[in-house]
């Protein structure tokens, strides 16, 4: 069923109550606003903070990779950068690839 089959019904059923008409589209509109609230919100706030950090990146910080590589930014270019993994072991990874600076990360205490 889709949405305008749901609002259909809701608005065809017989009247039983004054306050029964709206009851099921208050309740999706509820859903919308709690789904906001608790996932779509924080998830754009999150995505804004990451693009942030990358466009705040300087040559010598050092980075971890999507894919777990740490490493230390040696060259940023427009869409990718090149980070050094070992001594004279450079890789190029784009931007959008490099998820946290390993200053946010937390060492485990041994």
């Amino acid at each position: 069923m889709n949405l305008l089959s749901i609002l259909l019904q809701a608005t065809a059923a017989p009247d039983a109550g004054g306050a029964s008409n709206y009851s099921g589209i208050l309740m999706m509109v509820l859903i919308f606003v709690v789904f906001y609230f608790f996932m779509i919100r924080p998830q754009s706030k999150r995505q804004k903070e990451i693009k942030k950090q990358r466009e705040a990146m300087q040559v010598g910080d050092k980075v971890v990779t999507s894919g777990g590589i740490y490493g230390k930014v040696k060259e940023i270019k427009e869409t990718t950068i090149i980070v050094e993994i070992a001594e004279n072991v450079r890789i190029k990874v784009d931007k959008n690839s490099v998820f946290v600076t390993a200053e946010d990360i937390q060492t485990p205490a041994k």
